[in-house]
């Protein structure tokens, strides 16, 4: 860009920012920042972004630092949850564009949250250039009265365990705890910036980049404000120089093996089931595919190595302490595909061989309780992984449910069918104590294009487990969950409602079986009725229109093919 006559223009304008005649010979690296102020996840990245610079001018390129929007899932709950999913594609695009616009040599990306680390992933993926990633890393864990949260001290002193304030939430509307305990909840369970300290979408999708290679090893993992967070930034922003002389690119890593490698990651980690919607979409801009029948093929084929919170007692932090995703790898080495390359320049054979996996740790959110936080493909928590596609008359196009969430009691569930045409219907019923055990609640109208922009219900889901009915009450949309979602919560149902989906004719009051073992969920009605049914069907009105939404109501694809746009 630089060169020549006709880099006089471009380089004038540079000068105006301060950049000298050296600057523009070197290579010309940008730096996709996603600090805002709007989410701790991403509060603390600009000083991250100065460390990158300063590793990038030492190693002898030039950083230019630039941003992209970082939208929080926990923040937009409800009504803005509409638009969160939509924001993935666009922080994708942004980065592409710019650095297309741009020219820049590589790219360090700096990420965190949700819908930001597969934005990023996806934009790495189209460009193709030499590129970096450094996650913002976990937050540190809450602390309650000197004790970790959860547990907290319920009513008459009894200890009840609580995954989050939502949780808590439902706690409080059961009178199991009281308002000041939800507050004392609400005050701690987030001390400080980083991404929520439990298998959420935002760590699991960090663990899916460096098991891709396209991180530094144990970038992951490593604490949000933890003192080796500036050698790893400086340290990758020194290694993208490097990169871009050697010419190694992102899919020199994203390939059809590494992305078999990161959804065994996901599944042996009990992650995010968003995992489901990125990882095809990832694939599908690197110009490879997977499908659906890919995680379910492989859920059964690899074990469940840990579990965390919300599942289990461990955070990500636990994790780090353990090895992280070195440690992930060499446990799961056997079943993986190894000789592939990496951002750091060694392989992940190399990475897996000298990591060492830490075998117990002490569990913070069960007050010093210790244990294993990584098993062994001997001894797994399960014989299938944490994820699992169910298929039947109400899901013929799949669905998607966090095995290793559900109570083992709930794998296996038959009942009436509740049926809410959105998630502000089912949250009135919820609260005014209309849900009973056995039911089936069925939330429909909240897929990618019926929504539209495919809602997180968490927060419906937590609540019912904080009130007690998660072992007893199952629920299933064309909505999505999250890896903070427990309890049998089935997402991602296709055909979404919007299409004609079975999911359209259920009408409340049908049984429907759930069936996990066996991969199945059906709607316990004659074909022939569904087909009447149907039929008879008429879309709903979309609850958000104008703008951007109308536009992605039109472009954006179902669940099962990863609600990307275009397709």
């Amino acid at each position: 860009m630089f060169d020549g006559l006709k880099g006089a223009y471009p380089r004038a304008l540079y000068r105006a920012m301060g950049f000298e005649d050296r600057d523009f010979g070197q290579s010309l690296i940008g730096i996709a920042n996603s600090w805002s102020e709007t989410n701790p996840g991403h509060f603390h990245l600009r000083e991250l972004a100065g460390w990158v610079k300063e590793g990038v001018r030492a190693a002898g390129g030039t950083p230019v630092e630039f941003n992209t929007v970082a939208p929080c899932d926990g923040i937009c709950q409800g009504a803005g949850m509409h638009y969160v999913l939509p924001l993935r594609d666009l922080i994708a695009a942004s980065v592409e564009l710019m650095a297309r616009a741009n020219r820049f040599d590589g790219l360090v990306l700096l990420c965190s949250c949700d819908k930001i680390v597969p934005g990023m992933l996806m934009a790495a993926a189209r460009l193709d250039l030499p590129a970096i990633f450094v996650p913002g890393g976990p937050m540190a864990s809450g602390r309650t009265r000197g004790r970790p949260t959860p547990p907290e001290l319920g009513a008459g002193g009894r200890v009840i365990i609580t995954s989050d304030v939502k949780e808590g939430m439902g706690r409080l509307r059961a009178g199991l705890i009281s308002e000041e305990e939800l507050r004392e909840i609400e005050a701690n369970a987030c001390p400080g910036p980083g991404a929520c300290n439990f298998m959420g979408t935002a760590n699991t999708m960090a663990c899916v980049a460096e098991t891709l290679g396209l991180t530094l090893a144990g970038a992951a993992t490593l604490p949000a404000v933890d003192t080796g967070r500036r050698p790893l930034c400086t340290a990758s922003g020194k290694r993208i120089v490097e990169l871009v002389r050697e010419g190694v690119t992102a899919r020199s890593m994203l390939t059809e093996e590494s992305l078999r490698n990161a959804i065994r990651i996901v599944l042996a980690t009990g992650g995010s089931t968003n995992a489901m919607l990125h990882i095809p979409a990832i694939a599908h801009d690197a110009g490879l595919r997977v499908t659906l029948d890919d995680f379910d093929r492989l859920s059964r084929e690899t074990p469940l190595l840990a579990k965390f919170r919300p599942a289990g007692p461990h955070t990500v932090t636990d994790l780090h302490t353990a090895g992280g995703v070195p440690a992930l790898l060499k446990a799961l080495s056997p079943l993986l595909h190894l000789d592939l390359p990496t951002a750091g320049g060694e392989t992940l054979r190399q990475r897996a061989e000298t990591a060492i996996i830490g075998r117990t740790a002490e569990s913070r959110s069960l007050g010093g309780v210790g244990g294993d936080v990584i098993h062994s493909l001997d001894e797994p928590l399960s014989p299938e992984g944490g994820l699992a596609v169910l298929r039947g008359s109400l899901a013929p196009q799949g669905a998607v449910v966090k095995v290793s969430g559900v109570a083992p009691a709930m794998w296996q569930h038959t009942g009436p069918a509740r049926v809410f045409e959105c998630e502000e219907e089912m949250a009135e019923s919820l609260l005014a104590e209309a849900i009973h055990p056995r039911d089936v609640v069925v939330i429909r109208n909240e897929g990618p294009r019926g929504g539209p922009g495919m809602r997180e219900l968490s927060i419906p889901a937590a609540i019912l487990v904080g009130m007690g009915l998660g072992e007893s009450v199952a629920m299933v949309t064309d909505g999505r969950f999250s890896g903070a979602t427990r309890g049998p919560c089935i997402g991602h149902v296709a055909p979404e409602a919007e299409a004609g989906g079975p999911i359209a004719a259920v009408r409340e009051g049908d049984t429907i079986c759930i069936d996990i073992p066996a991969r199945r969920l059906d709607l316990l009605v004659p074909e022939d009725e569904i087909a009447r049914r149907l039929e008879a069907w008429q879309p709903r009105p979309p609850r958000v229109t104008g703008g951007f939404m109308d536009v992605y109501r039109r472009i954006v694809s179902g669940a099962d093919e990863g609600a990307v746009w275009g397709t």
